[in-house]
């Protein structure tokens, strides 16, 4: 049927209106967010957290680390601890990847510091299919045992972050039950760890055990992993996010006051993947069939950065996780933490500075 042509015109500007409009939230969807009106803040760790590769660097990493204004980086060299075994394994030479032996811990730190980078080292005990929060032993002996093997590891990468000039030490992390079962040999342990290093000192406690560490005043940082489950949902929005901040900003604003230390996310991450505003660490299982959602991922940094990098109290955090030269990913970096050649990566350079 053909329409008189009074019909036709209205009709053909309802049209054009709609493409634009749809135009209009696509670019919503897949662009990064501008960097209209955000100024990096002087003096925040802009941080990444480094995987330690599994061979030399084939090419320095750190150019790409400067493109995103990063200003740190956390090195984390891994030992073991098996469930139900009193001991931590490290082998010095015989560790499985080049990244995570003291030649690769101090190689990495040499290569940052060339760049202006600066690091912080953060030994970490991985217990397969277990979390460290519920690391547990029957007796005395046991712990004793194991406690003495985690000092043997912890005061070796201590005293290579004072000979490498690491600029922080991070003492553990989310060591939950250990801490609070056991609190005179964390206290011991961080005397000792003063003797062979002079920098900053920090700990890594889970989102929701920060305020039950008896021994923050010992440190310069309180040191938390910012996985705070916030909004659920496929793609939470960044309104929605920031919303479900503001309490949680409000008492760590009140802890840092009473502790007298500002308070550093020693982690935080998100999954490219729906859904991840909320319990990151339960939809790594079965990350694989997971929905790639990038934008999930961006709108969560965005909502972070905006409700804290304005903190004075907050030093700043280091993002989990970056893949120098892209090596040492574990199978499906498109749904992983890393923001490398996604969405997300343009809104953590528009916060550290980096280059859109």
């Amino acid at each position: 049927m053909k329409l008189p042509a009074f019909l036709l015109l209205p009709l053909l500007l309802a049209l054009l209106s709609c493409k634009q409009q749809s135009g209009s939230q696509a670019a919503m969807v897949y662009q990064p967010a501008a960097a209209t009106n955000v100024q990096p803040v002087p003096g925040k760790m802009n941080g990444l957290t480094f995987v330690a590769p599994p061979e030399p660097f084939p090419e320095n990493p750190m150019p790409a680390v400067q493109s995103t204004g990063a200003s740190w980086i956390a090195v984390v060299p891994y030992a073991f601890t098996r469930p139900g075994d009193a001991s931590v394994r490290f082998d010095e030479n015989g560790q499985h990847w080049w990244g995570e032996r003291p030649a690769g811990a101090r190689e990495t730190i040499r290569l940052a510091h060339e760049a202006g980078i600066k690091v912080m080292l953060k030994p970490q005990v991985w217990i397969p299919r277990h979390w460290t929060g519920t690391l547990d032993f029957a007796t005395d002996a046991e712990w004793d045992s194991w406690e003495a093997d985690y000092e043997r590891y912890i005061l070796r990468f201590a005293t290579l972050a004072d000979s490498a000039g690491a600029d922080m030490f991070c003492i553990g992390t989310e060591f939950r039950n250990a801490i609070e079962k056991r609190p005179q040999f964390w206290n011991s342990l961080i005397v000792k760890i003063k003797q062979v290093y002079k920098g900053k000192l920090t700990y890594s406690s889970n989102w929701d055990d920060w305020d039950k560490v008896p021994f923050w005043k010992e440190l310069d940082y309180i040191g938390l992993g910012g996985y705070f489950p916030l909004v659920e949902g496929t793609t939470p929005e960044v309104a929605q996010l920031q919303a479900a901040w503001q309490p949680i900003k409000e008492r760590l604003r009140t802890y840092s006051k009473q502790q007298g230390k500002p308070v550093l996310f020693t982690e935080f991450g998100y999954l490219s993947v729906d859904g991840s505003g909320w319990r990151n660490w339960e939809l790594e299982s079965g990350i694989e069939g997971r929905n790639i959602n990038e934008q999930a991922q961006a709108n969560c940094f965005e909502a972070l950065f905006s409700t804290f990098q304005p903190e004075e109290w907050w030093a700043g955090g280091f993002m989990w996780k970056w893949f120098p030269n892209m090596r040492g990913h574990e199978g499906y970096p498109e749904r992983d933490y890393t923001p490398q050649g996604k969405v997300g990566e343009g809104t953590l350079k528009k916060w550290y500075g980096g280059k859109l």
